[in-house]
């Protein structure tokens, strides 16, 4: 059944929308409150752009529902009668609003969405197993490098629920990673990752933490407020030392597994808390230290801290040597937009394999481009450029 929500009056939009929200107004346009408030919507100065592409929605449909029929024009028109029945086309499926952006977009009823936009997922994600996925919880701290693990995981259709937590705000300089417009500066990176999620698929169940995680976030962050909605598996991609360690006592305490790319060599790091219940966290790198240590920690223990928690003597050549630039000569550690793409990737690709069942062991595996696609010796490019030059 469609959620909608009741409008007493026009949502406008107000001065901090463009930071503040982050979750869609879904109506139901065949029931009379839903039509009721449709109208008020529309008839409001909130609504800046209307985009309904709901006949082509039923279209892919009717053809995924039975990909051997060549349908014609008229074969078409007859299957999306049937379907809506004597429900106007304008009033069939379910109206969502975006506050952020003024857009009004019509879409496909919730269970008929989810089947056409996961549609390409087979044979490689099966319909049950797309089922599966959509009933499990997800948390991710640190929407940085965070974001592109959750949009991605969103776009895959890996997780139903989310909990996004990040206390810091979009600034310039993350836009040379971050999935992300100038128009977008200022906001929450949580609420920016809720948005674009809910972009993708407004039927999503998505909670924010705008202050991170803190001593009293955590316990909601992990159990739900009403501590009987626990996640299922937990992406941790935060900066700050304490709560990368108290997320994992947490979430070893709960037997959840976490996940966490280090966006450097592209290290990818298992633990499996929920197989692994007595596991020391960071696989016994960083020994017995736990949050409350950490908390006392000046700043080079902190950087010895995570330096043992990474694998120092691995870290690639321009990590190492950023380590004593940061404050100096570097204001944070570099980052680029290819990494953390690839690190999205390698968190979602993981993430639903073992949400499936899949026996993925503890430890660390690196996808390290600059070994997989090696170059070679430097003389090749001035020889070949030579060669273009005489064939010109």
């Amino acid at each position: 059944m469609v959620r909608h929500s009741s409008i007493s009056r026009p949502v406008g939009l107000t001065p901090d929308a463009a930071t503040s929200h982050f979750r869609p107004v879904l109506l139901d346009a065949s029931s009379p409150e839903g039509l009721r408030d449709l109208e008020t919507l529309a008839a409001s100065s909130s609504v800046g752009a209307v985009h309904d592409m709901i006949e082509e929605q039923l279209d892919e449909l009717i053809r995924c529902e039975d990909p051997a029929v060549a349908h014609s024009t008229g074969s078409l028109a007859a299957a999306r009668r049937r379907i809506c029945g004597t429900t106007p086309l304008w009033r069939w499926g379910t109206w969502v609003f975006y506050p952020w952006s003024g857009r009004l977009v019509h879409v496909l009823a919730r269970e008929a969405f989810q089947r056409v936009r996961t549609d390409r997922n087979r044979n490689k994600i099966d319909r049950a197993q797309q089922r599966e996925l959509r009933g499990r919880r997800i948390g991710v701290v640190g929407l940085s490098v965070g974001n592109s693990a959750a949009v991605t995981l969103a776009m895959e259709g890996v997780g139903g629920s989310f909990r996004l937590a990040d206390f810091d705000t979009l600034g310039l300089s993350n836009l040379n990673r971050l999935r992300a417009g100038t128009g977008d500066l200022g906001v929450s990176k949580a609420v920016l990752a809720a948005r674009q999620m809910f972009e993708i698929d407004p039927y999503l169940d998505i909670e924010v933490f705008t202050a991170g995680l803190t001593e009293e976030s955590i316990g909601p962050f992990f159990d739900g407020v009403g501590g009987d909605e626990p996640l299922d598996l937990l992406v941790e991609e935060c900066d700050t030392v304490w709560a990368k360690v108290a997320a994992r006592e947490y979430a070893r305490h709960r037997g959840i597994p976490v996940l966490m790319d280090a966006n450097d060599r592209g290290l990818l790091d298992v633990e499996r808390f929920d197989l692994e219940p007595r596991r020391p966290l960071f696989h016994g790198r960083t020994g017995d230290s736990t949050s409350s240590d950490v908390a006392r920690m000046d700043r080079s223990e902190l950087l010895s801290f995570l330096l043992a928690m990474v694998d120092g003597p691995r870290l690639s050549p321009a990590m190492r040597d950023a380590v004593g630039e940061i404050g100096r000569t570097l204001s944070s550690w570099p980052q680029l937009a290819s990494g953390v793409m690839l690190g999205g990737a390698l968190v979602a690709d993981t993430a639903r394999r073992i949400l499936l069942g899949e026996l993925i062991p503890s430890g660390r595996s690196y996808i390290d481009l600059d070994e997989l696609i090696p170059a070679t010796d430097s003389q090749i490019v001035p020889e070949f450029v030579r060669a273009l030059e005489e064939v010109r």
